[in-house]
């Protein structure tokens, strides 16, 4: 299973570097992980604001916050289906001017003494809309309270904010990047790492705590970014990405279930189930009902004992039509570009997206697939290709594996081996199949410099396994 070569597709471009094709490859390290490795001085640090600054600061904030609340409960009047009255009322920037100066209290209390501004602020006139990257941290909020926007959301999800729909009216829009180069990253929340409380205390006890806003200039849409909403916030990406100096993925949240999850076999770096992930959430096929549907997968597939199917019967298979998206996902198995696939992979890598922290029962599916009908026992060319397409790497030697296992030298092994073998070493994997090759790894660890918001400057096709080979390219 990997990412073949293969020319781009056509797609629209525009003026902002759209048409420049991004290869999309396998991420380098991990995004979703981010630890805090604190000296003995800065332990002593957090210790002694803890006990005499900390408390002090997080009185004053909640003070703020509580004056805040009826002010801005005051502000909020109004019909939320009328537009603001333009100019504002006298009363509104009385309002307006109190709120600032309220959150700007909290901000200095909370260790944020000067908010560092480049670039200008466009007038409404120019651009009504901001939109703001990246989204790391509930301290992202500063501009927000800095220029009383308001955030952009779906009328039916009013708690969830939302990147696309700003961009649905085509009009102009000002990009505003956010950074905090701190020698120590107390700012950044996400999956795995400190949690919104210890975040919190750990930035209130910084002696100072840096934030930098920029204002990009205000990006006007082409006639042809105005007709297609995707291309033109894939375009605005693109800039904020380039302004904050970090590359453009497509990884999301359920990709982080999946590249952290438990198991016996913990993805490599170098695995392409993230992008079969993404291309099946594409195809609106959800992961619950994949699962219940993955006996009637399997049983087809077992049925074609590995004989190779085409790109209609792939599609009549996964129950879905014939798009680019699922060309896409037919290349990642059709290794040799032959138009054919196997597929028994498919299902396999369905069955560790729909269930990562599994492992033992996508094997023992595999073992369906592939086993002989006597004993349900396969070779060690059916082993590599099974765990091939479980970890999501295109070349992988079981030969020691295998070896290890088939302890009688039979030629085969089955399930009840295998299983067996795993429950005795449960850390196989990392001593048979890549005692070489690292895993996802946290930005923390191994970053070669301070990276504001905890970015991992690798993540990223270009910077990814120097000197591989670019396999696939991709438009976003």
């Amino acid at each position: 299973m990997r990412l073949r070569g293969c020319g781009p597709r056509a797609a629209p471009a525009s003026s902002a570097g759209a048409s420049d094709a991004r290869l999309l490859a396998p991420p380098g390290r991990n995004p979703f992980v981010h630890e805090l490795r604190l000296s003995a001085l800065q332990k002593a640090q957090v210790a002694l604001m803890t006990l005499t600054l900390f408390p002090v600061r997080l009185l004053v904030a909640a003070a703020m916050m509580l004056l805040a609340w009826p002010l801005a409960l005051v502000a909020s009047l109004g019909s939320a289906e009328k537009e603001p009255e333009q100019p504002p009322a006298l009363w509104r920037k009385v309002v307006d001017f109190l709120l600032k100066a309220i959150m700007r209290t909290m901000w200095f209390a909370g260790g944020f003494h000067r908010v560092a501004v480049k670039g200008r602020q466009a007038l409404p006139t120019e651009a009504a809309i901001l939109t703001l990257a990246p989204h790391s941290s509930y301290f992202d909020a500063i501009p927000v309270t800095m220029t009383m926007s308001s955030i952009v959301m779906k009328a039916e999800s009013r708690d969830i904010p939302i990147w696309g729909s700003a961009f649905i009216p085509g009009a102009p829009v000002q990009p505003v990047v956010l950074r905090y180069p701190n020698k120590l990253d107390t700012i950044t929340w996400t999956w795995q790492g400190p949690g919104a409380l210890e975040i919190l205390w750990l930035t209130l006890c910084q002696f100072h705590n840096q934030v930098e806003i920029e204002f990009l200039p205000v990006y006007s849409p082409s006639e042809e970014e105005k007709r297609n909403p995707a291309l033109y916030a894939s375009n605005v990406r693109r800039v904020m990405a380039e302004a904050l100096g970090v590359s453009v993925t497509d990884y999301t949240f359920e990709d982080c279930q999946l590249a952290l999850a438990e198991g016996q076999l913990r993805l490599p770096a170098d695995t392409c189930l993230l992008e079969f992930a993404r291309l099946v959430r594409g195809l609106g096929l959800k992961p619950e009902k994949l699962e219940k549907d993955l006996d009637r997968y399997s049983e087809r597939a077992r049925m074609k004992g590995g004989e190779k199917i085409g790109i209609a019967e792939f599609a009549a298979s996964l129950e879905v039509p014939v798009s680019d998206l699922l060309e896409d996902m037919f290349s990642l198995f059709d290794e040799s570009g032959s138009g054919e696939v196997d597929l028994r992979e498919c299902v396999v890598a369905l069955s560790v997206v729909c269930r990562p922290a599994r492992t033992l029962d996508t094997i023992q599916l595999a073992f369906k697939m592939y086993g002989a009908q006597e004993d349900g026992s396969v070779g060690e060319g059916d082993l590599s290709c099974i765990l091939k397409t479980a970890l999501g790497v295109a070349e992988l030697t079981v030969t020691d594996l295998f070896r290890a296992i088939d302890q009688e030298e039979k030629g085969k092994i089955t399930f009840a081996d295998f299983h067996r073998f795993a429950e005795m070493y449960p850390a196989f994997a990392e001593e048979y199949l890549y005692p070489d090759q690292t895993h996802f790894e946290s930005c923390a660890e191994t970053s070669p410099a301070p990276i504001p918001n905890g970015f991992c400057a690798d993540f990223s096709p270009e910077n990814s396994d120097a000197g591989r080979k670019p396999v696939r390219k991709k438009l976003d």
